[in-house]
Order: C-alpha cells, then sequence, then structure tokens
C-alpha cells in the first residue's frame, strides 16, 4: 500500500497537481487499493497494477487485480460502519471521479476512474 501510495503522490507532483487534487487522488488510491486487499479475495502474493495517467482536466487510474468480480458501478453504498470503522472509501471515490469501465478479464478485475482537476 505504501508503494502506491508514494506513486501517486509522486504522480501529482510531476504533473503539478494542485494540493488539493494530489490528496484526492491519494485518498481515491489508498481507499481503492485498500479495499481490494481487504474484501478481493486474492491470495497475498497477486499482483496488483495500477497505472495513472495525466490528460487534459482529469487524471485516469486504472487498476487490476485477481480478486473476486467486483463491479463498483452496482454497488450501494449503505454508510460508514461504526462497529468497525471504515465504510466510506467507496462513496469517497464516487464522489471525487467517476467510474469510467469496469471489466473482468483472465480472472482480473480491470477499473478506469477518472478524476477531474482544473
Amino acid at each position: 500500500m505504501g508503494r502506491a501510495l508514494a506513486l501517486a503522490r509522486a504522480f501529482a507532483e510531476r504533473a503539478a497537481l494542485e494540493a488539493q487534487a494530489a490528496d484526492s487522488l491519494a485518498i481515491i488510491v489508498e481507499e481503492w487499493l485498500s479495499n481490494v486487499v481487504e474484501h478481493g479475495g486474492a491470495p497475498a502474493s497477486a499482483r496488483i497494477v495500477l497505472r495513472l495517467q495525466h490528460a487534459p482536466r482529469q487524471v485516469k487510474v486504472v487498476v487490476t487485480d485477481a480478486g473476486r468480480p467486483f463491479d463498483p458501478r452496482t454497488a450501494v453504498f449503505q454508510g460508514p460502519n461504526p462497529e468497525r470503522g471504515g465504510g466510506a472509501g467507496l462513496a469517497l471515490i464516487q464522489a471525487w471521479s467517476r467510474i469510467a469501465d469496469y471489466s473482468r478479464r483472465r480472472g482480473r478485475n480491470r477499473l478506469v476512474l477518472e478524476m477531474p482537476i482544473t
């Protein structure tokens, strides 16, 4: 997780993102990858691939993983879980980015998020 967060921060710096956009990107990456690790069910040795791309007025985040199939476009957010903590990550991701695509191929999920920037 630490490597992915460092990658997102370095990307934001190279892309000269404003501080708020850089923070949002870091949170989106951290929340999504935390969910993949915690809920995805893939073996600990499974590889998660993260790609970040700066385009006009947006950052594209592409994540592939070997976890269980999970299409976030159809997920229903039920609010934070006060008993165990957490539970707001997917809502933040949906609020700060657009889910541009989800697919499953050869046992891997592929998620494409587009985060608008100014």
